[in-house]
């Protein structure tokens, strides 16, 4: 429940915003300028306001989107990334976003219009490209989760129908897909599902639906046609990891159609020096934090060996089922630049 929401002036009269304000007729709402006096305020506790986030609406002005670093593949062509919303209704350990932003309150970008502007422009640039270009939601937040609230995936869906050399990827671990089954499905949409075992879910990924949740979810939009990816990433290392996946991985392919998964990504646990270091100060004692890590040029990530034993592991566990083509790793020692784990 939403206790208080913040409304940029700019954006009263957007029907997006009346949309959402129906929904909390309880809330109190509060009217500024710009997000920042509230969003990015230095006296804040994040780990305080996430047992009550408020939600901010405001709209997002610059660059609504965002090249994703070279190593981050899926078969399409160039790849982006856009976020309508920051943080997450989730509380996942290992989530960048506690070590990246000074609050957990909900901030929700209403303007979906200028983003999709700003979706076709790029998509535009690769009109003469061999792949389709791949832009990317649920970096910054989860996809699904806030969909009653958001209206994003509908919207957002719908769109794309209009752009024929763009895919859309909804990332999300959400079991919030009734908009999914009651839409057509699109060849130019990817649902794509964070997975863990369900020991990482219980330990680390505080509010997510378990394993089986998201299995079935994931059952149900491939059986209604939706093309769907599997992301196991972050890969969460710990003495018995591998016995987790070696149980957890043919739970979630043999309840699927694994010759119509579209792809299946792994990467290890990483994150730029600054966010470990607040992460770290957030939950010090936390065996997350504290196990088989090392810097290597600003980021924070497992070992070399841990990492590549770790996804050479997973991957082939993944490859009893779908061909290795299909099956992408992220590795944090052949590319040159690592982006955060835990949003994407």
């Amino acid at each position: 429940m939403v206790d208080t929401i913040y409304v940029e002036n700019a954006i009263n009269d957007h029907t997006r915003t009346a949309l959402v304000l129906d929904r909390y007729p309880k809330a109190e709402v509060v009217g500024l300028e710009h997000y920042g006096e509230v969003f990015n305020s230095s006296k804040q506790n994040f780990r305080l306001q996430k047992h009550n986030p408020s939600l901010i609406l405001a709209a997002k002005g610059g660059k609504r989107v965002m090249p994703t670093p070279a190593q981050y593949e899926t078969g399409g062509g160039a790849h982006y990334y856009f976020s309508h919303m920051l943080n997450c209704v989730y509380d996942c350990r290992y989530c960048f976003l506690q070590g990246m932003l000074r609050s957990a309150n909900y901030l929700l970008f209403v303007n979906y219009e200028d983003f999709m502007q700003d979706i076709r422009s790029v998509a535009e640039q690769h009109k003469g490209d061999d792949k389709p270009v791949w832009f990317f939601s649920g970096y910054d937040c989860d996809s699904l989760a806030y969909e009653p609230v958001t209206g994003f995936a509908e919207y957002f869906i719908h769109q794309f129908q209009h752009i024929d050399n763009a895919v859309l990827e909804l990332r999300t671990k959400s079991t919030q897909i009734r908009s999914l089954l009651n839409t057509e499905p699109q060849d130019n949409v990817v649902v794509a599902y964070s997975l863990s075992p369900e020991s990482i879910v219980s330990a680390v990924e505080k509010g997510a639906p378990p394993l089986s949740k998201r299995i079935e979810a994931l059952k149900r939009l491939q059986d209604h046609g939706w093309r769907i990816g599997l992301r196991f990433d972050p890969i969460v290392w710990h003495a018995d990891y591998l016995q987790d996946y070696e149980e957890a991985i043919p739970q979630v392919f043999e309840s699927l159609k694994p010759d119509a998964i579209d792809s299946v990504t792994l990467g290890g646990f990483r994150l730029p020096k600054g966010f470990y270091k607040t992460m770290h100060n957030l939950h010090p004692e936390h065996w997350l934090f504290n196990a088989g890590l090392t810097e290597e040029e600003g980021m924070v990530v497992y070992r070399q060996d841990i990492e590549e034993q770790a996804l050479k592991s997973v991957g082939e566990l993944c490859e009893r089922y779908v061909d290795e083509r299909r099956v992408f790793a992220y590795s944090s020692f052949n590319a040159k630049e690592a982006e955060a784990s835990g949003g994407m």
